[in-house]
């Protein structure tokens, strides 16, 4: 990334810090009312205070590593179940209806279940943030398996690979972006509910310690909270992608404004022609022949297309 489009985003960020500050600072009460919002200053002040103290990192540390868990656990479960539904009728018939079923239901909506499931909150909230991962990475891997295309396993086969040899080495690296696709939106998704089941049934953790400030009306640790849910959203998100990005190297490249045009595009960019055949190499047979016309005569084939061997 070019040193300008940091510039740009820095100047986006600053903007809206300095938007924020003069609406709370100004009291603006049109229709919407900031009179009642924490300034910028203020939310500052109340973070300097809490990065210092114990329990805002024992905080932090208790919402990543429920996050990690549950996210871990949902990758796996997803990349297994979508493939397994993709490549199997038996599994499609037996898992897709039940699957079906349960995945319009929000996460947030499982607490009750996790209550009375697990023997403590801590494997309940794991177990919402697996369950609200779990099916947009299905989701993605399902479709991006089924979208393969069916030349290069017929290759594997032709050379004598078996059914893991396929997996391996054909469906899940081709599945591969469409894998890490669900995976990135899932991470946002986790993060959403399990904020969301610190607030209803935590001990610890940036969302129970969020609810805690609204409760007794301290509004900057509110947005002390906000704020450390959404830096964290974003690195775990953006450590995702690098993995992803990582993981697919062998794709061609992209830039911001889409995929690398083609090798004959950049010759016709640069050169303002396409690109040119060297004047050494042979014209294949099918183009010397249609050059000359059709030969009619004894010993001409014209319906009949030669094998030529280099």
């Amino acid at each position: 990334m070019t040193g300008g489009r940091w510039l740009l985003r820095a100047a986006s960020l600053g903007v809206a810090l300095l938007l924020w500050q003069g609406l709370t600072s100004l009291d603006v009460n049109l229709w919407l009312r900031f009179e009642q919002f924490p300034t910028v200053g203020e939310v500052a002040s109340t973070f300097a205070e809490r990065a210092g103290t114990g329990p805002y990192w024992q905080d932090l540390g208790s919402s990543l590593r429920r996050i990690v868990t549950g996210f871990a656990l949902a990758a796996v479960l997803g990349v297994a179940v979508g493939t397994a539904i993709a490549r199997s009728r038996i599994a499609a018939d037996v898992l897709g209806p039940l699957l079906e079923v349960l995945r319009p239901v929000p996460a947030i909506a499982l607490v009750p279940v996790a209550i009375l499931l697990f023997p403590s909150n801590e494997q309940g909230i794991v177990f919402i943030t697996c369950t609200a991962a779990f099916f947009p990475v299905l989701v993605s891997t399902r479709h991006a398996v089924g979208a393969l295309a069916p030349v290069w396993e017929e290759a594997v086969l032709t050379m004598g690979g078996g059914r893991a040899r396929i997996l391996f080495s054909v469906v899940l690296p081709g599945a591969l972006p469409g894998i890490f696709g669900g995976l990135s939106v899932g991470i946002g998704v986790a993060w959403i509910c399990v904020i969301s089941a610190e607030m209803i049934s935590g001990e610890y953790g940036v969302g129970y310690r969020t609810w805690q400030d609204y409760t007794v009306i301290d509004y900057p640790g509110v947005f002390v909270g906000m704020l450390t849910i959404g830096a964290l959203g974003w690195l775990t998100s953006t450590a995702v992608e690098r993995a992803g990005r990582r993981l697919t190297r062998w794709l061609p490249a992209r830039d911001s404004s889409g995929p690398v045009p083609s090798a004959a595009a950049a010759a016709r960019t640069r050169t303002g022609r396409g690109p040119r055949r060297s004047p050494r190499a042979p014209l294949p047979v099918a183009t010397r022949a249609g050059a000359a016309g059709p030969r009619s005569g004894p010993g001409s084939f014209p319906e009949q297309t030669r094998e030529v061997t280099p």
